[in-house]
C-alpha cells in the first residue's frame, strides 16, 4: 500500500525487458512517469523506450536493491522471476509478492483456487512414476503432465491418453516438480482481465476469447460472444482472485468454457498477451490500467468502444510489415526485436470494428 497517489515525474522501476515491459514503458511516459527497466538482454524491446536501462540477472540482488534505490515504485512483466530474490525490494513491489508465488508454482496455484471455492480441473502433485500412474487410472487413463514452474506457451508440457506410451517418456516429464491434471472437453478458451487499485476498488474488461495454434496464442476477440450469465461468472472469478490475493495491478485470468460453466486454467500476474486487445478497443487498455493501479490513480473505464481481434505477429511473418500498416482499421504495434524466429512474437495488430 502506498501513502498516496504518485505524482507525474515518478519513476517506476520494470523487472523485465520484453514487449510487455515496452508497452508500460509506453504507457507511464503517457501518463508522465519515468521508467528504470532491468533486464539481462543487451538490445531488449523495453530498452529502446525507457528513461534508463539496467543490464544485470533477475537474481542479481545488488542490482534490485540499484534498482529500488532508484526507483520509486517496482512492477514486473512475467512471473518466472526468483521470489527469494524480490524479498528485500518487496515493499515497494506491485503485484505483491505473495500473488507472484502463488502464481509461478501450479500446485500452489491450484490449491490456492481450490481452497478459495474456485472452479478448477481436478488435479494431483507428482512425487514419483507410481503417483503418475496412480493419477492416470484415477482420471480414466489421460491427463496433462504439467512442470509446476517456467512452462509456457506449452513448453513444460505432456498429453497423455489410452494409446500413449508414457512410460518412455516418464523420466523427462518428472525431470522437475510437477502434477497431473484431469483433461476438460471445452468449446473455447477465454480469458478475463482485471485490475485492483491500492484502495482495493477493481475494473474488469469483458470476457476475451482466444484462439491458439501449436500452443501458441494466435488471436483473441474482444468482447467474447457469450451469455450474460457467463460473463458475470467470469468477472465474479477475477474479482474473487484480485480481493483474496490483496492485488494492486493488472491480473489475467485464463479459463475454460465447458458444458458444465467456467473453469479456470491459470492466471499470470501481471498485464497480458490476451489482454493487448483493451489497448486499441477501448479507452483505457489494459498498460495503462496497470500503471494507474500501480501509481494509486483512479481506475480507468474498461468498457470497450468497439470489436477488436487482436493477431499475433510470428517470426517472419514481420517481414509484411508494410501490408499490415496499409489494412484499414488496423492498428500495428511492433516490439523492435532484432531477429525474426519460428513462432517468436514480433508484434500484433488489431483490427477495429466500431459497435
Amino acid at each position: 500500500m502506498i501513502a498516496e497517489p504518485c505524482k507525474p515525474g515518478t519513476t517506476i522501476g520494470i523487472i523485465g525487458g520484453g514487449q510487455l515491459g515496452r508497452m508500460m514503458c509506453l504507457a507511464a511516459a503517457e501518463l508522465g512517469f519515468r521508467t528504470i527497466v532491468l533486464a539481462p538482454d543487451e538490445d531488449a524491446p523495453a530498452a529502446q523506450v525507457c528513461n534508463q536501462y539496467m543490464r544485470a540477472t533477475y537474481e542479481d540482488i545488488d542490482a534490485l536493491n540499484t534498482l529500488a534505490g532508484a526507483a520509486d515504485i517496482i512492477t514486473y512483466e512475467f512471473e518466472n522471476i526468483s521470489a527469494a530474490a524480490l524479498e528485500s525490494i518487496s515493499s515497494q513491489l506491485f503485484p505483491p509478492l505473495n500473488a507472484l508465488r502463488v502464481s509461478q508454482d501450479r500446485l500452489h496455484e491450484k490449491t490456492f483456487m481450490r481452497e478459495n471455492g474456485l472452479p478448477v480441473t481436478d488435479f494431483i502433485e507428482l512425487t514419483d512414476r507410481d503417483a503418475l500412474a496412480q493419477g492416470l487410472a484415477a482420471f480414466g487413463g489421460s491427463g496433462i503432465v504439467k512442470t509446476r514452474q517456467f512452462g509456457y506457451d506449452g513448453k513444460g508440457q505432456w498429453r497423455i491418453n489410452a494409446e500413449t506410451d508414457w512410460v518412455a517418456d516418464s523420466a523427462d516429464m518428472l525431470a522437475q516438480p510437477a502434477i497431473l491434471e484431469r483433461i476438460i472437453p471445452f468449446t473455447r478458451e477465454l480469458s478475463i482481465i482485471i485490475a485492483r487499485g491500492h484502495d482495493g476498488q477493481s475494473v474488469c474488461y469483458q470476457p476475451i476469447e482466444n484462439q491458439h495454434e501449436n500452443h501458441i496464442l494466435r488471436r483473441s476477440i474482444l468482447p467474447a460472444t457469450i451469455d450474460p450469465e457467463r460473463s458475470n461468472a467470469a468477472k465474479h472469478i477475477g474479482e474473487t482472485l484480485v480481493n483474496h490475493l490483496d492485488y494492486v495491478g493488472v491480473l489475467a485470468v485464463e479459463l475454460f468454457d465447458t458444458a458444465d460453466g467456467l473453469i479456470i486454467n491459470e492466471i499470470a500476474p501481471r498485464v497480458h498477451n490476451s489482454g493487448h486487445v483493451t489497448a486499441d478497443a477501448c479507452a483505457v487498455g489494459q498498460f495503462e490500467q496497470h500503471i494507474r493501479a500501480i501509481c494509486g490513480w483512479p481506475l480507468g473505464d474498461p468498457q470497450a468502444h468497439s470489436q477488436g481481434e487482436m493477431t499475433n505477429i510470428l517470426g517472419h511473418e514481420i517481414d509484411n510489415w508494410a501490408g499490415f500498416a496499409a489494412d484499414a482499421n488496423t492498428r500495428l504495434h511492433l516490439y523492435g526485436k532484432p531477429v525474426a524466429r519460428e513462432g517468436r512474437k514480433m508484434g500484433h495488430i488489431t483490427r477495429l470494428t466500431p459497435f
